[in-house]
């Protein structure tokens, strides 16, 4: 049974198990809070403490599936020259909308991690929390972050945005697609964007080209750091 565990298949096979049960979850209840991402999380970690099994023979195969973050962060350049056509169009709102995204979500960590004392070290793992994971993993480790707060602090991000975002839409009555895209896409990355994509095709898109543009922009905004 151990041998079980300790494959990678196991690791593999339960992550895709326990997100398809939150994605069913989600599509029955359609409460926002039922992210799917989240309760994928928790049932894995409730599975993994029932049965007494480590993170280490988990992790197997969650390093596999880790491996596939860079080759997929990069095929976000698929959805940027899919939309090239609004990227010209409106390429200065798009550009300043995801450079003020990047400034106030980066800002706003610098600010609050001095107000409350961390350290060097936890700064420059919470401060990429609002791109994508492959960015923010390289982007904190480049400054001494510590790679797992990071990632973290991205999931965290991640499912707030897109439990909230539907509600700031409504409250601040936006109708403009390309403006909710590019909003859900600049705070919440990918988890957002899966949000986006339900809320409207156009929606998903800009987002998707905002985790995109803001992954440049955070890069370029850390090397000043």
């Amino acid at each position: 049974m151990s041998d079980i565990f300790a494959s990678p298949f196991f690791g593999i096979t339960i992550s895709i198990l326990a997100f398809f049960i939150g994605l069913e979850i989600q599509k029955r209840t359609k409460i926002a809070l039922c992210n799917p991402l989240l309760l994928a999380i928790i049932l894995v970690i409730v599975f993994l403490k029932i049965f007494g099994i480590s993170y280490d023979d988990y992790n197997e195969g969650g390093a596999i599936i880790n491996m596939f973050l860079a080759p997929a962060t990069a095929c976000l350049a698929v959805s940027i020259y899919t939309k090239r056509r609004i990227l010209k169009e409106s390429w200065l709102p798009i550009l300043v909308g995801c450079t003020v995204g990047c400034l106030a979500s980066m800002g706003s960590v610098l600010v609050m991690c001095h107000l409350f004392g961390l350290d060097e070290a936890m700064t420059a793992s919470l401060t990429p929390k609002s791109v994508t994971t492959a960015i923010a993993i390289s982007v904190a480790e480049s400054h001494g972050g510590i790679a797992p707060v990071t990632v973290v602090a991205v999931l965290i991000t991640g499912i707030l945005g897109s439990i909230i975002a539907p509600f700031m839409i409504r409250l601040l009555r936006i109708k403009n697609p390309v403006e909710v895209g590019i909003a859900i896409g600049a705070c919440s990355h990918a988890v957002g964007t899966s949000k986006a994509i339900e809320i409207g095709e156009t929606e998903g898109a800009m987002s998707g080209l905002a985790i995109g543009v803001c992954g440049i922009i955070t890069v370029v905004f850390s090397m000043f750091l």
